[in-house]
């Protein structure tokens, strides 16, 4: 499991569509390129990357003038997990621990594999983590933060 650049800036564009809700301000609509600008990522990268997550049902969007992309659901229901297995694929370290995409190992007794075992202890610490934190949860930690530091 290695978060991509791809999976960075996916979830770091949900992060920042999810802040107003914060607020109860939603759906909150912003522009492709307005993402791009503020989260300094490059706007043609960063719309295949929300095509993917529209194509997933974590997004929705709206053409034209006041258009841009907005949360398919409430914050609180989209979880880093979902966001994170639509952009980078399954959380195990080795196909052999995956529930997504299980394929067997070349070691001589996968049932008791040491590697394995502990590969599997790490995919679920990740998965517990990711599948338990939603775009809610973020962005009030990140706000929190903010207020103590007097940041904006």
């Amino acid at each position: 499991m290695r978060l991509s650049k791809r999976g960075e800036y996916g979830l770091r564009a949900m992060i920042a569509l999810a802040e107003p809700a914060e607020t109860g301000n939603a759906p909150h609509m912003m522009q492709i390129k307005e993402i791009a600008q503020r989260e300094h990522i490059s706007a043609k990268f960063l719309e295949q990357i929300l095509l993917a997550l529209k194509n997933n049902g974590l997004l929705h969007s709206k053409m034209g003038v006041g258009g841009g992309y907005y949360l398919a659901k409430p914050a609180k229901e989209i979880t880093l997990g979902q966001i994170f297995r639509v952009l980078d694929g399954p959380v195990a370290p080795v196909k052999c621990v995956s529930q997504m995409a299980y394929e067997p190992c070349g070691c001589p007794d996968e049932e008791t594999c040491g590697l394995r075992l502990v590969m599997g202890d790490v995919r679920n610490a990740i998965a517990g983590i990711l599948d338990h934190t939603s775009l809610a949860d973020v962005t009030s930690r990140q706000n929190a933060i903010r207020k103590k530091l007097g940041v904006k």
